[in-house]
């Protein structure tokens, strides 16, 4: 068991290896007082040698931990810090560089581990895309149902969770909320739209090589 996560087996896209994602170690927020000191053991316990993220350093300081990227190569760990902001998807190119990095490591067999602030969202995301990416009859829906089953209800919320609410929640949602709503229709979309968006970036990258080789 990954500190505070789950190891997500890739056997479901025939890969032997596992992906571990877990929430922000150290973390000392609200009522969570975690001890980094401890969660770093904890992951060179289990062998973890890349750790992949998400999170901003404006996160990093309000949840307490702004030396983790510093503490992570202190360990030993290979840090991949490609931040986009919480409740938000990352841009079509850095997705796919994350993906790349991911893949190359996965390949080495290297214990790989990512993490946002709760585990929950972008890096629900980013595994997603991963097993889409990782298999051609992979579908959005699957990969949601995967992730849901291994780390629980709380990955990648689809709009059918949010609307099986009443309206009278879903108008308080909106308005206190910063419409929370939006956000997860916003990963939700993003993940039903990412084989299509990629092959056309990878197109549009190899037909853009094509070009400079042939000057």
């Amino acid at each position: 068991m990954i500190l505070l996560g789950f190891r997500l087996p890739l056997s479901v896209v025939e890969s032997s290896q596992y992906l571990g994602i877990c929430a922000l170690p150290g973390c000392k927020y609200k009522d969570v007082r975690r001890s980094l000191q401890r969660d770093v053991d904890e992951l060179k316990n289990q062998g973890v040698q890349d750790v992949f993220v998400f999170c901003t350093r404006g996160e990093l300081n309000k949840y307490r931990v702004p030396s983790l990227l510093e503490v992570y190569e202190q360990h030993g760990f290979a840090v991949h810090h490609t931040p986009f902001p919480d409740g938000d998807v990352p841009e079509l190119e850095q997705c796919c560089q994350i993906l790349a990095e991911l893949q190359v490591c996965l390949q080495r067999n290297r214990r790989t581990l990512i993490h946002c602030y709760g585990g929950l969202g972008r890096s629900a995301l980013i595994a997603a895309c991963l097993l889409l990416q990782l298999s051609l009859t992979m579908t959005a829906n699957k990969a949601i149902e995967i992730l849901r089953e291994h780390r629980g209800g709380g990955a990648i919320q689809t709009v059918k969770v949010r609307l099986d609410i009443t309206d009278w929640v879903y108008k308080i949602v909106c308005t206190h909320d910063s419409c929370l709503f939006n956000v997860f229709l916003q990963q939700y979309n993003f993940l039903h739209e990412f084989r299509e968006k990629y092959t056309a970036y990878k197109e549009s990258r190899e037909a853009s090589t094509e070009r400079s080789v042939s000057r």
